[in-house]
């Protein structure tokens, strides 16, 4: 952490180009991973990352440099790129700051980064020779255990000037399973905001086991026809749905300029009135939560829609100067060399009035999609296109067949309309979500759901 007196210095130095805030962002980041190919160790990877971030702002005008060199003249010099892309320089008084202390909401044990390599090695080799051992139609199995030992500070001209350090552990097992040519996959990847006593609660052999059954339960599935029909989308991954479609739509960074479907849609009913919405940073040990955001303001618990009703966007510094809205701890960024903008956190659907059971049998015809993938989505129409990784078809009331190639297709304003059904048995899953201020831990999550009408493709 670099000290407050030179800290107090490179701020006004920055400030010496007119700018009315500035703020210094510096990191030291340790990522550690072990990979395992069909049984045999490929990699053990161990970097170190460490550098400065230093953001000017002039009303909503920003100024954004980093920097690697964080010697006291590598900063300065920094400083005085930015005062100068700025405005013409100007004497500046002395900044004054105050260090503050926030609470830690995910304390960790057993820092990944401090255990032997051959420790972590075993719990994956657990993972993967339990996928391995699953079926005798799994060909190929690949695995890694990473760890994440991210430490922060921030200090700004408003007088902050704090600390704070985050920890993350995650296993991912894939498999594919083969038979008579034909090739198809499935995968687990489970995560915390925990060190490594996260695999108290999570054994490796359930990530493989899982991980290999979907590649199998694929393998003997025809593919899906294709048509609009009621959907039924499960807990877990299933609310990448909403993270895509809905989720980016609500952050500051597009509602502010006004490339948001839900821009100036505040106090409005635009989902059914059983969707209710959240962006919770603050939940312990989750994969996404954080202490503080990346600008150094508490993360809170934000009800984004409550029965329907749009409440609160999520908002970052420059987004509140833009929208006149207060700031929701809600600045990411991957790194120092990303200036931070509005990003989730931990985003799920709330659990419903709706018993899941009373969601299938309410099913003619449909698809149940229980394990969804990745897609696409563009947040000022929240048109959109996500695979279904493991789906099966709905008949009277009773999930069938499986079925495999399906995507579904549509718009985040139609979706949350048309979700008619909200099931109860709430459950987040992990992931990697990229932005313009790059890749950054966040959860997703959902009850089990039913989508009255949505377009399927398929053959």
């Amino acid at each position: 952490m670099i000290s407050k007196a030179l800290a107090e210095s490179v701020l006004a130095c920055a400030m010496a180009g007119g700018a009315d805030f500035v703020e210094l962002y510096g990191e030291i980041t340790r990522n550690n991973a072990v990979s395992m190919v069909d049984g045999k160790i490929d990699r053990v990877t161990d970097n170190l990352i460490s550098g400065v971030g230093i953001r000017a702002f002039l009303g909503t005008r920003t100024v954004f440099a980093s920097t690697s060199d964080t010697s006291r003249e590598g900063l300065m010099k920094c400083a005085r790129s930015v005062a100068a892309a700025m405005g013409e320089l100007r004497a500046v008084e002395r900044v004054i700051l105050n260090e503050r202390i926030f609470p830690n909401i995910h304390p960790v044990r057993t820092v990944p980064s401090g255990v032997d390599a051959k420790v972590r090695a075993d719990l994956l080799r657990a993972g993967c020779f339990a996928a391995k051992d699953y079926d005798a139609s799994i060909s190929q199995v690949s695995g890694s255990l990473s760890g994440v030992d991210h430490t922060i500070w921030i200090a700004n001209t408003e007088g902050l000037y704090t600390t704070d350090r985050h920890v993350r552990t995650r296993i991912a097992v894939s498999a594919v399973a083969s038979a008579a040519g034909v090739n198809q996959s499935g995968s687990a990847s489970p995560g915390a905001g925990m060190g490594l006593e996260f695999f108290e609660a999570v054994d490796p052999r359930d990530v493989g086991r899982e991980a290999a059954r979907q590649a199998t339960v694929n393998l003997r599935a025809d593919y899906c026809p294709a048509g609009t029909m009621t959907v039924a989308i499960e807990n877990g991954f299933g609310g990448v749905i909403f993270h895509e479609a809905c989720g980016h739509s609500l952050e500051a960074s597009s509602v502010a300029i006004g490339a948001s479907q839900m821009a100036g849609k505040l106090g409005q009913q635009i989902a059914n009135a059983k969707v209710t919405a959240i962006d919770d940073g603050t939940i312990p040990g989750a994969w996404g939560s954080v202490n503080i955001d990346d600008e150094g303001t508490p993360t809170q618990r934000n009800v984004l829609i409550e029965n329907g009703v749009l409440k609160s966007y999520m908002i970052d510094r420059l987004g509140s100067r833009r929208m006149g809205l207060p700031m929701t701890g809600s600045g990411r960024r991957q790194s120092y060399t990303y200036e931070p903008t509005s990003r989730m956190t931990n985003t799920f659907l709330a659990n419903g009035p709706d018993k899941n059971e009373d969601i299938i049998a309410s099913m003619e015809y449909g698809l149940y999609c229980r394990k969804m993938g990745g897609g696409s989505v563009n947040p000022l129409t929240g048109a959109f296109n996500f695979a279904v990784t493991e789906g099966y078809l709905v008949r009277n009331g009773k999930i069938c067949e499986p079925v495999r190639g399906a995507s579904l297709i549509g718009t985040g304003s139609e979706i949350l309309q048309n979700i008619d059904m909200v099931g109860q048995n709430l459950e987040r899953a992990q992931g990697m979500c990229g932005s313009s201020s790059g890749s950054i831990p966040t959860d997703v999550g959902q009850p089990l759901i039913r989508v009255s009408t949505i377009t399927v493709g398929g053959r």
